[in-house]
């Protein structure tokens, strides 16, 4: 029409004139260059021409902000290395922060995001500690916050959890979701370690920290599953709330007693709902050979999702590693870098739920418990009166002889209950240690995945 608007014919826009023309690259800031980092780094280079065109524009690398720019760094240009963290984040489109720790990554993210630029990052610490700071100020700013990499390394689960069961109801996720402890666990059942030997050679192959207490004493499976209740229930799960065990008081003898049993020994996260509320636990587990997660080896990691309408589904593959986690960053990256060509946004923080975080005391579970006693008639009626009292019930019983002190016998009894709440059930262990027929309670496991 002369003189007027030009408008799109059939959806296609005319051409204005910038048809053809480069499209502006976006700047990558990028904070930390350790193992992840550096994997981050060599992937926007070496994939460069690929994620322009998946993107719609270049991505980037501006500076990597580091601590010690003199320290060499196979593979990554120097040029790019700067201590000004705060002045790299302040020019950038998209931020990826890999450095772990609640400070300095939650100023430099909040930096970050108050001077538009969107925000990836694998800190499950800081997520699951003061994630909704970030997404309020996300929000504010209209710009995203990914962080797929933060829970099970290189395995999508924060995506199919936050997006694609958005429609559905989760009632449960259960999952292995540290690696160094399936490592421990699986070398304790495998080669027959201690616990102490397991982790040392966890720390000689790189999968544990020289501090290894955050793995073994579950803070990091912790944190990751406050993270998953929190985007299943839409809700806010605050880390204090979730139930944490480790798996130091894990014995060899544990493990086999466990495969005798027809069982493995790992170490779970369990997120779920009920009609009172939620309850989310870190723990040692035994899980029957029967269920997928049992089979689940080594580092890997894999999260069992159960919803109501999509049914079970089961997330598997490399929970940790540079490259793993990398390549879950660089997903994000390329999500956060398309809304920002195509003018979108991302999924924002769901919490509009307002449900009650249970005690783990509540949570309905099964026990496996261990124990010598005098080995005499009548003792394990006593046992099973023991457990009546508390109104928990004999699964299946199992008996062997042992030498005693002296010339006494004495019977190992191991019983496998039903399913009562946690609380019932360690009152229940109370009282039968306290019986005179009873000389040791050997180990109290819970028992998950029937």
């Amino acid at each position: 029409m002369e003189g007027g608007e030009v408008t799109a014919v059939d959806g296609v826009r005319p051409d204005d004139g910038t048809r053809g023309a480069a499209p502006t690259p976006l700047r990558v800031a990028l904070l930390g260059c350790g193992v992840v980092g550096s994997q981050v780094a060599r992937l926007l280079r070496e994939q460069h021409d690929d994620l322009a065109a998946r993107v719609g524009a270049p991505l980037d690398l501006v500076g990597i902000a580091v601590r010690d720019v003199d320290v060499p760094r196979e593979g990554v240009d120097p040029a790019l290395l700067t201590t000004d963290a705060e002045g790299l984040v302040a020019r950038a489109d998209i931020v990826v922060e890999v450095i772990g720790g609640l400070e300095p990554a939650r100023s430099l993210l909040l930096r970050a995001i108050g001077c538009g630029a969107s925000v990836v990052t694998a800190n499950k610490a800081l997520l699951a500690e003061d994630g909704p700071t970030l997404y309020a100020a996300a929000d504010a700013a209209g710009v995203d916050v990914y962080f797929e990499a933060a829970v099970a390394g290189a395995i999508p689960i924060v995506r199919p959890v936050r997006e694609s069961l958005a429609g559905d109801r989760v009632r449960r996720i259960v999952g292995i979701v540290n690696g160094t402890t399936n490592y421990v666990l699986d070398q304790m059942a495998t080669e027959r370690l201690d616990l102490d030997a397991a982790v040392a050679q966890a720390q000689a192959l790189g999968y544990a920290e020289a501090d290894p207490t955050a793995d073994v004493e579950g803070y990091d499976a912790a944190a990751k599953a406050a993270i998953l209740a929190s985007l299943a229930f839409h809700m806010r799960v605050p880390l204090e709330d979730v139930h944490r065990e480790g798996i130091t008081a894990i014995t060899a003898e544990d493990v086999t007693w466990a495969a005798s049993t027809g069982h493995v020994v790992k170490l779970l996260a369990i997120a779920e709902r009920t009609d009172d509320g939620v309850s989310v636990r870190v723990h040692p587990a035994l899980v029957p050979t029967t269920h997928p997660l049992s089979g689940v080896r080594g580092a890997f990691n894999a999260v069992f999702v159960e919803a109501e309408s999509a049914g079970e589904l089961m997330f598997y593959g490399r929970g940790a590693g540079g490259a793993p986690t990398a390549s879950a960053v660089l997903g994000d990256v390329v999500s956060a870098a398309r809304n920002r060509v195509l003018g979108g946004r991302g999924p924002v923080e769901s919490s509009y739920a307002d449900l009650p975080v249970l005690p783990a005391s509540a949570a309905l579970t099964r026990y496996q418990v261990r124990i010598d006693v005098v080995d005499r008639p009548g003792v394990l009626a006593q046992v099973a009166a023991a457990l009546a009292d508390h109104g928990v019930s004999i699964e299946a019983v199992r008996q062997s002889l042992a030498a005693g002190p002296g010339d006494a016998e004495v019977a190992h009894l191991v019983m496998t209950t039903h399913s009562a709440t946690d609380a019932a059930l360690a009152a229940t262990v109370e009282a039968v240690a306290g019986l005179d027929a009873v000389l040791a309670v050997r180990s109290v496991l819970r028992v998950e995945g029937n």
